[in-house]
């Protein structure tokens, strides 16, 4: 407890310091530009500025992602007040203590007065133009552009982002929590590069100040030296002018690196690499670059009045590490040759067993021959990650844990083609472009993209196949833009929750029943296979699945059995007795957080028709006319519902509601039937549309 407690404080200081160090830091450079410097801690401040630019250009170039150096933006900001700072004090000793001589500003300035430009204040006075004008007009202006064109197209594409982030969500590939990072990430680039966007602002009109700043120092100092002092105008001009051009070098590299710096942080594209190793992999990728290079040079050193040493040497020097490179993998085609040469030894044919007889799996993907990197695990298949991910999602949703989906390649399929099939029998198929993306219509686009026209394969909305560089324009203009093996994922996730039922074998059943008996042993011991067969409790649960109702909640489902099992053992009236069970949790899951429900119920007319066709024994015998008219109306109401947001639930007695549940399923597969003896009496109740009124 005593380390605990010491640890705790001495955290709690180093967070202290650490917060005050950026206020302290900003006051300094503030304190700077007003009160006097001794010219030994000029040279002190100035070898510090040296050493942040040094820092922050490695740092740059050590960066994979932008967003690694998202402070870069207030860094900048900071640097230049540094630099500005440093030119006022310096500027302050410069104009009262130039007179003393080259080191009256300190040993740095010196230097760079003296010894780089070799006291020759002509040759400083072009060197230091060239500075600026690399910087202010290469650099600077390149790095602003690229900043405000970064910013531009990734403000423009932040709504597309999002809504690709809500369909990754929607579809189960992530979960809520890499939503949250994937979002913040978004608004954290937007911010970067708009901040940056000013930022390189800074940079530029530091630049200026240089050159204003150089051309008061001489006039001052001239003024200064020849006015007060009385030095002669040749003497005053070589010691002001020689202060000067140190003062602004000892400025302008440090502005230089830091510009650079910016350029490299905005420049590059975000990968798993540092810039080294991108120049590396991307530039010594092919050894034939570098053999013609040298090919080229070792030509031009051998043309007379030519720098031939130099031109000969470098040429051997690539020459060399091409030669490397080529042999790093070596190529044997003569061993390759004597591979497929050499025969194969005959096998002597085996007598047939059940080892031939090959099972039928429950769920199959099979994929054309291009669509094999996406699930070969050797080459990083992304749609094997998907679909782990789809299988969690639909044993989340659905209750229970489907089988495992085998996946192999058919030569008989078209190269880009894929199918899904569930027990041998094929559900779909469709078409995928391993590198290309589909950007899929909402219905609320603002313009039309050029691609390959196609249709969303599972919910069959206008589609467009596109380049993974329109990716970002695309989702600027409201398409939800997915990769192929999103694509494949959630046509198969689609396809699991229609197919729930027929996925829910002996096997999973038992597995359900295990499940259950560590929890509540005394209920399946009295319950299944006693008094419920396991047979009987299948079929009660794939009725659930028909009907959209998940069995996540197995001990409600196996108490109301055990409560109607003496009664009857015909799974439809047991289902009907689980329903109403289950009534609280369905109609939750239709009408989430709402204490009303917006139902479309039967006219009094109808619904006596109905009744008395149910009485007699023959559910079947409804008029082909009136099927027609009730079928039409249903979907028309349907419609209405969803098209404002609602669940599209019919809301009938309970001995109409098998009846017209399978009825309605195929022509209208999105309208839940529910019982009034399945409504909680806690909900209430609003008649949207009535069937048969009309």
């Amino acid at each position: 407890m005593s380390q605990a407690a010491a640890i705790a404080p001495a955290a709690l200081d180093r967070r202290t310091l650490l917060g005050l160090g950026g206020p302290a830091l900003i006051v300094m450079v503030l304190a700077m530009m007003v009160l006097p410097l001794p010219p030994f801690l000029l040279d002190v401040l100035f070898t510090f500025n040296i050493a942040i630019s040094i820092l922050v250009l490695l740092v740059s170039v050590n960066t994979r992602k932008p967003l690694e150096f998202a402070v870069f933006p207030t860094i900048l900001l900071l640097t230049t007040l540094l630099r500005l700072s440093l030119n006022i004090a310096s500027t302050r000793v410069v104009l009262l203590e130039g007179h003393t001589g080259p080191d009256a500003a300190g040993k740095v300035i010196e230097a760079f007065g003296h010894f780089l430009v070799g006291g020759n204040y002509t040759v400083g006075l072009t060197v230091f133009i060239i500075m600026v004008v690399i910087n202010f007009v290469v650099i600077t202006k390149g790095a602003g552009r690229i900043a405000e064109v970064s910013a531009r197209f990734t403000l423009d594409a932040m709504p597309g982002k999002q809504m690709a982030i809500d369909a990754d969500l929607n579809a189960g590939l992530i979960g809520e929590d890499e939503a949250r990072k994937r979002r913040a990430a978004i608004s954290q680039e937007a911010e970067f590069y708009g901040s940056m966007d000013g930022a390189s602002k800074f940079v530029r009109g530091d630049a200026v100040a240089g050159i204003l700043i150089l051309l008061i120092n001489i006039v001052g100092g001239l003024i200064v030296g020849v006015a007060q002092h009385d030095l002669d105008l040749a003497h005053a001009a070589r010691n002001y002018t020689l202060l000067t051009i140190g003062d602004g070098l000892v400025a302008q590299i440090p502005a230089l690196v830091i510009s650079t710096a910016a350029g490299l942080v905005v420049s590059r594209v975000g990968t798993d690499q540092d810039i080294g190793q991108q120049l590396a992999g991307q530039m010594l990728a092919s050894p034939q670059p570098l053999m013609l290079t040298a090919g080229i040079l070792a030509i031009m050193g051998l043309i007379p009045g030519m720098p031939n040493v130099a031109f000969l040497v470098l040429a051997a020097i690539l020459g060399t590490i091409a030669w490397t490179l080529r042999n790093r993998h070596p190529i044997e085609p003569q061993t390759a040759a004597a591979a497929q040469e050499t025969p194969t030894a005959p096998v002597d044919a085996a007598d047939v067993s059940w080892d031939d007889v090959a099972p039928v799996d429950v769920l199959a993907l099979e994929v054309g021959y291009r669509l094999i990197p996406m699930v070969d695990r050797a080459q990083g298949g992304e749609l094997l990650k998907r679909i782990k991910a789809i299988r969690k999602k639909f044993a989340r949703e659905a209750g229970f844990l489907p089988p495992a989906v085998h996946i192999r390649d058919n030569l008989e399929l078209r190269p880009n083609a894929y199918r899904i099939l569930l027990k041998g029998v094929e559900l779909a198929r469709s078409d995928a472009h391993p590198s290309m993306h589909l950007a899929i219509n909402p219905g609320r686009v603002t313009a039309e993209l050029q691609g390959l026209r196609t249709q969303d394969p599972a919910f069959a909305l206008p589609a467009v196949w596109i380049e993974a560089n329109q990716r970002d324009a695309a989702q600027a203009h409201g398409y939800t833009v997915v990769d192929a093996a999103t694509v494949i994922a959630t046509h198969l996730h689609h396809l699991m929750q229609k197919h729930g039922a027929e996925l829910l074998g002996r096997q999973e059943v038992q597995g359900l029943v295990e499940r259950l008996a560590k929890d509540s042993p005394k209920l399946v011991e009295d319950t299944v296979p006693k008094a419920v067969p396991v047979g009987v409790l299948q079929k009660v649960l794939q009725n659930l699945l028909d009907e959209a109702v998940p069995v996540r909640d197995m001990r409600s489902i196996v108490e109301a059995l055990a409560e109607h099992c003496s009664r009857t053992q015909d799974p439809s009236e047991l289902t009907a007795a689980v329903r109403i069970a289950l009534g609280r949790s369905i109609v939750q899951s239709l009408f989430p957080g709402s204490q009303e429900m917006c139902v479309i119920a039967l006219d009094p007319a109808l619904e006596r028709l109905l009744m008395q066709a149910v009485g007699a024994g023959d559910a079947a015998a409804i008029e082909p006319a009136l099927a027609e008219t009730l079928a039409a109306q249903a979907k028309s109401s349907a419609e209405e519902q969803e098209a404002v947001g609602l669940a599209a639930v019919l809301l009938v007695p309970a001995a109409l509601r098998l009846l017209l549940s399978r009825f309605l399923r195929r022509s209208v597969p999105t309208l839940r039937v529910l019982s009034h003896s399945e409504v909680p009496d806690s909900k209430g109740i609003r008649v949207s549309a009535v069937l048969g009124a009309r």
